[in-house]
Protein backbone atom coordinates (compact mmCIF):
# COMPACT_ATOMS: atom_id res chain seq x y z
CA UNK A 1 0.00 0.00 0.00
CA UNK A 2 2.84 2.12 1.03
CA UNK A 3 4.54 1.73 -2.10
CA UNK A 4 1.60 2.53 -5.02
CA UNK A 5 1.14 5.92 -2.31
CA UNK A 6 4.75 6.99 -3.16
CA UNK A 7 4.19 5.95 -6.85
CA UNK A 8 0.91 8.07 -7.10
CA UNK A 9 2.63 10.39 -5.59
CA UNK A 10 5.54 10.60 -8.07
CA UNK A 11 3.31 10.52 -10.61
CA UNK A 12 0.93 13.78 -9.40
CA UNK A 13 4.39 15.55 -8.51
CA UNK A 14 5.85 14.75 -12.70
CA UNK A 15 2.16 16.19 -13.63
CA UNK A 16 2.53 19.20 -11.83
CA UNK A 17 5.99 19.99 -12.91
CA UNK A 18 5.05 19.09 -16.48
CA UNK A 19 1.73 21.48 -15.85
CA UNK A 20 4.17 24.43 -14.87
CA UNK A 21 6.84 24.01 -16.94
CA UNK A 22 3.77 23.65 -20.09
CA UNK A 23 1.94 27.13 -18.70
CA UNK A 24 4.11 30.16 -20.04
CA UNK A 25 5.11 27.91 -22.98
CA UNK A 26 1.63 27.41 -23.65
CA UNK A 27 0.59 31.27 -22.76
CA UNK A 28 2.94 32.58 -25.61
CA UNK A 29 1.58 30.06 -28.34
CA UNK A 30 -1.78 31.62 -27.35
CA UNK A 31 -0.83 35.22 -27.35
CA UNK A 32 1.21 34.57 -30.55
CA UNK A 33 -1.50 33.46 -32.73
CA UNK A 34 -4.35 35.43 -31.47
CA UNK A 35 -5.07 39.04 -31.50
CA UNK A 36 -3.83 41.74 -28.78
CA UNK A 37 -7.44 42.02 -27.71
CA UNK A 38 -7.38 38.12 -26.84
CA UNK A 39 -3.85 38.42 -24.56
CA UNK A 40 -5.86 38.05 -21.20
CA UNK A 41 -9.11 36.10 -22.57
CA UNK A 42 -9.08 33.38 -22.90
CA UNK A 43 -11.99 32.51 -25.61
CA UNK A 44 -12.03 28.75 -27.17
CA UNK A 45 -14.31 30.95 -30.30
CA UNK A 46 -11.35 33.52 -30.15
CA UNK A 47 -9.80 34.42 -34.08
CA UNK A 48 -6.57 32.95 -34.94
CA UNK A 49 -4.28 35.62 -36.58
CA UNK A 50 -0.53 35.45 -38.15
CA UNK A 51 -0.35 39.13 -37.91
CA UNK A 52 2.02 39.18 -35.00
CA UNK A 53 4.66 37.28 -36.82
CA UNK A 54 5.66 40.18 -39.46
CA UNK A 55 4.86 42.67 -37.06
CA UNK A 56 7.57 41.79 -34.49
CA UNK A 57 10.22 40.23 -37.67
CA UNK A 58 9.62 44.41 -38.65
CA UNK A 59 9.89 46.01 -35.45
CA UNK A 60 13.50 44.74 -34.94
CA UNK A 61 16.65 43.40 -37.30
CA UNK A 62 15.31 39.59 -36.22
CA UNK A 63 17.24 38.66 -39.69
CA UNK A 64 20.46 40.45 -38.09
CA UNK A 65 20.37 38.38 -34.81
CA UNK A 66 19.45 34.82 -36.97
CA UNK A 67 22.74 35.59 -38.62
CA UNK A 68 24.63 36.22 -36.01
CA UNK A 69 23.46 33.26 -33.49
CA UNK A 70 24.23 31.16 -36.54
CA UNK A 71 27.34 32.00 -37.12
CA UNK A 72 28.87 32.22 -33.14
CA UNK A 73 26.83 29.13 -32.37
CA UNK A 74 28.61 27.22 -35.46
CA UNK A 75 31.85 28.59 -35.05
CA UNK A 76 32.08 28.01 -31.39
CA UNK A 77 30.95 23.85 -32.16
CA UNK A 78 33.39 23.44 -35.34
CA UNK A 79 36.49 24.87 -33.24
CA UNK A 80 35.48 23.25 -29.72
CA UNK A 81 35.62 19.53 -31.90
CA UNK A 82 38.58 20.49 -33.37
CA UNK A 83 40.00 21.17 -30.83
CA UNK A 84 38.72 18.21 -28.42
CA UNK A 85 39.56 15.44 -30.65
CA UNK A 86 43.21 16.41 -31.11
CA UNK A 87 43.31 16.81 -27.04
CA UNK A 88 41.27 13.60 -26.39
CA UNK A 89 43.51 11.99 -28.73
CA UNK A 90 46.82 13.17 -26.92
CA UNK A 91 45.53 12.10 -23.46
CA UNK A 92 43.52 8.97 -24.81
CA UNK A 93 46.51 7.73 -26.69
CA UNK A 94 49.77 9.67 -27.34
CA UNK A 95 52.69 9.46 -23.80
CA UNK A 96 54.19 12.98 -23.00
CA UNK A 97 55.16 14.43 -19.89
CA UNK A 98 52.79 16.04 -17.30
CA UNK A 99 49.80 14.23 -19.35
CA UNK A 100 47.77 13.75 -16.14
CA UNK A 101 48.79 16.65 -14.55
CA UNK A 102 47.38 18.46 -18.01
CA UNK A 103 44.42 16.09 -17.79
CA UNK A 104 43.70 17.02 -14.42
CA UNK A 105 43.78 20.37 -15.02
CA UNK A 106 41.10 19.91 -17.84
CA UNK A 107 38.66 18.74 -15.19
CA UNK A 108 38.71 21.54 -13.16
CA UNK A 109 37.94 23.89 -16.26
CA UNK A 110 34.20 21.97 -15.36
CA UNK A 111 34.38 22.64 -11.84
CA UNK A 112 34.44 26.39 -13.06
CA UNK A 113 31.37 28.56 -13.73
CA UNK A 114 32.04 30.52 -16.83
CA UNK A 115 30.12 33.17 -14.93
CA UNK A 116 33.46 33.77 -12.46
CA UNK A 117 35.04 34.40 -15.28
CA UNK A 118 32.94 37.01 -16.50
CA UNK A 119 35.55 40.01 -15.79
CA UNK A 120 38.49 38.58 -16.87
CA UNK A 121 37.08 37.17 -20.04
CA UNK A 122 36.17 40.63 -20.84
CA UNK A 123 39.51 42.51 -20.08
CA UNK A 124 41.14 40.07 -22.31
CA UNK A 125 38.73 40.56 -25.05
CA UNK A 126 39.03 44.65 -24.67
CA UNK A 127 42.88 44.00 -24.99
CA UNK A 128 42.60 41.70 -27.81
CA UNK A 129 40.27 44.57 -29.60
CA UNK A 130 37.31 42.61 -29.91
CA UNK A 131 34.28 43.89 -27.45
CA UNK A 132 31.60 43.99 -30.15
CA UNK A 133 32.01 41.56 -31.88
CA UNK A 134 30.75 37.75 -32.86
CA UNK A 135 34.96 36.34 -32.00
CA UNK A 136 34.46 37.78 -28.11
CA UNK A 137 31.28 35.86 -27.61
CA UNK A 138 32.68 32.54 -28.93
CA UNK A 139 36.70 33.06 -27.67
CA UNK A 140 36.02 31.78 -23.64
CA UNK A 141 34.09 29.07 -24.76
CA UNK A 142 36.06 27.46 -27.81
CA UNK A 143 38.35 24.84 -25.45
CA UNK A 144 35.60 22.80 -24.13
CA UNK A 145 36.90 20.49 -20.96
CA UNK A 146 33.61 18.42 -21.32
CA UNK A 147 34.23 17.86 -24.91
CA UNK A 148 37.87 16.87 -23.87
CA UNK A 149 36.36 14.93 -21.69
CA UNK A 150 34.03 13.19 -23.21
CA UNK A 151 35.78 12.43 -26.48
CA UNK A 152 39.02 10.93 -24.18
CA UNK A 153 36.90 8.74 -22.57
CA UNK A 154 35.13 6.87 -26.14
CA UNK A 155 38.60 7.10 -27.26
CA UNK A 156 40.08 5.25 -24.33
CA UNK A 157 36.67 2.16 -24.92
CA UNK A 158 38.45 1.74 -28.91
CA UNK A 159 40.86 -1.21 -29.20
CA UNK A 160 44.54 -0.40 -29.62
CA UNK A 161 44.62 -3.25 -32.23
CA UNK A 162 42.82 -0.82 -35.02
CA UNK A 163 45.67 1.70 -34.19
CA UNK A 164 47.84 -1.27 -34.97
CA UNK A 165 45.73 -2.42 -38.04
CA UNK A 166 46.13 1.07 -39.26
CA UNK A 167 49.60 2.13 -38.69
CA UNK A 168 50.52 -1.47 -40.63
CA UNK A 169 48.61 -0.05 -43.44
CA UNK A 170 50.74 3.00 -43.60
CA UNK A 171 48.00 5.07 -41.99
CA UNK A 172 49.53 8.65 -40.69
CA UNK A 173 48.52 9.95 -37.38
CA UNK A 174 46.20 12.07 -38.96
CA UNK A 175 44.46 9.72 -40.81
CA UNK A 176 43.93 7.70 -37.92
CA UNK A 177 42.45 10.06 -36.00
CA UNK A 178 40.25 11.26 -39.04
CA UNK A 179 39.34 7.19 -40.42
CA UNK A 180 39.49 5.37 -37.27
CA UNK A 181 38.76 7.39 -33.97
CA UNK A 182 36.65 10.39 -35.32
CA UNK A 183 33.57 7.64 -37.56
CA UNK A 184 33.51 5.49 -34.00
CA UNK A 185 33.35 8.58 -31.39
CA UNK A 186 30.11 9.94 -33.51
CA UNK A 187 28.05 9.55 -31.09
CA UNK A 188 29.85 11.48 -28.67
CA UNK A 189 29.96 14.19 -31.39
CA UNK A 190 26.07 14.49 -32.11
CA UNK A 191 25.78 14.32 -28.44
CA UNK A 192 27.76 17.14 -27.77
CA UNK A 193 27.18 19.23 -30.51
CA UNK A 194 23.24 19.12 -29.03
CA UNK A 195 24.45 20.29 -25.83
CA UNK A 196 27.05 23.43 -27.34
CA UNK A 197 24.22 24.43 -29.68
CA UNK A 198 21.51 24.71 -27.42
CA UNK A 199 23.83 26.12 -24.49
CA UNK A 200 25.37 28.90 -27.44
CA UNK A 201 22.06 29.33 -28.75
CA UNK A 202 20.05 30.38 -25.13
CA UNK A 203 23.21 32.23 -23.57
CA UNK A 204 22.69 35.68 -22.70
CA UNK A 205 24.85 37.14 -19.77
CA UNK A 206 28.15 36.98 -21.26
CA UNK A 207 26.69 38.17 -24.83
CA UNK A 208 24.71 40.71 -22.98
CA UNK A 209 27.90 42.28 -21.21
CA UNK A 210 30.56 41.85 -24.34
CA UNK A 211 28.21 43.27 -27.52
CA UNK A 212 26.87 46.87 -28.33
CA UNK A 213 25.63 46.68 -31.99
CA UNK A 214 22.92 44.90 -33.87
CA UNK A 215 26.03 43.69 -35.57
CA UNK A 216 27.20 41.58 -33.24
CA UNK A 217 24.07 41.04 -31.03
CA UNK A 218 22.24 37.58 -30.89
CA UNK A 219 18.59 36.46 -30.86
CA UNK A 220 18.46 36.50 -26.97
CA UNK A 221 20.23 39.65 -26.54
CA UNK A 222 18.25 41.43 -29.16
CA UNK A 223 14.86 39.86 -27.96
CA UNK A 224 15.53 41.18 -24.38
CA UNK A 225 15.91 44.56 -25.85
CA UNK A 226 12.76 44.15 -27.84
CA UNK A 227 10.42 43.28 -25.28
CA UNK A 228 11.93 45.66 -23.17
CA UNK A 229 9.09 47.12 -20.48
CA UNK A 230 9.27 50.90 -22.41
CA UNK A 231 9.48 49.29 -25.88
CA UNK A 232 5.72 49.37 -25.86
CA UNK A 233 5.36 46.19 -27.98
CA UNK A 234 2.42 44.17 -27.17
CA UNK A 235 2.76 41.16 -25.96
CA UNK A 236 1.40 39.38 -28.78
CA UNK A 237 4.31 40.82 -30.37
CA UNK A 238 6.89 40.14 -27.83
CA UNK A 239 5.48 36.27 -27.64
CA UNK A 240 5.31 35.83 -31.37
CA UNK A 241 8.84 37.04 -31.67
CA UNK A 242 10.00 34.89 -28.60
CA UNK A 243 8.28 31.19 -30.78
CA UNK A 244 10.17 32.89 -33.89
CA UNK A 245 13.77 33.05 -31.62
CA UNK A 246 13.08 29.26 -30.00
CA UNK A 247 11.58 27.58 -33.13
CA UNK A 248 14.98 26.33 -34.55
CA UNK A 249 15.75 24.65 -31.53
CA UNK A 250 12.05 23.49 -30.63
CA UNK A 251 12.17 22.26 -34.15
CA UNK A 252 15.10 20.08 -34.59
CA UNK A 253 14.44 18.62 -31.10
CA UNK A 254 10.89 17.25 -32.03
CA UNK A 255 12.18 15.79 -35.72
CA UNK A 256 15.65 14.65 -34.36
CA UNK A 257 14.05 13.50 -31.16
CA UNK A 258 14.77 9.74 -31.40
CA UNK A 259 18.46 10.55 -32.76
CA UNK A 260 18.69 12.87 -29.85
CA UNK A 261 18.20 10.51 -27.16
CA UNK A 262 19.89 7.66 -28.82
CA UNK A 263 23.14 9.67 -28.97
CA UNK A 264 23.23 10.73 -25.73
CA UNK A 265 22.80 7.00 -24.58
CA UNK A 266 25.47 6.15 -26.64
CA UNK A 267 28.26 8.71 -25.10
CA UNK A 268 26.87 8.09 -21.64
CA UNK A 269 25.84 11.75 -20.83
CA UNK A 270 23.11 11.90 -18.18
Amino acid sequence: MTLHLDALLIRLGAWVLALLWLAPLAYAVWTAFHPAAYETRFDLFAPLTLENFPKAWVQAPFARYFLNTFLQVTSILAVQLVVGTLAAFAFARLEFPGRRLLFALVLLQLMVMPDILIVENYQTMRALGLIDTIAAIGLPYMASGMCIFLLRQTFLTIPTELDEAARMEGASLRHLILRVYVPLAKPTYIAFGLVSVSAHWNDFIWPLIVTNSVSARPLTVGLSIFSAADSGVQWSVINAATLMTSAPLLLGFFIFQRQFVQSFLRAGIK
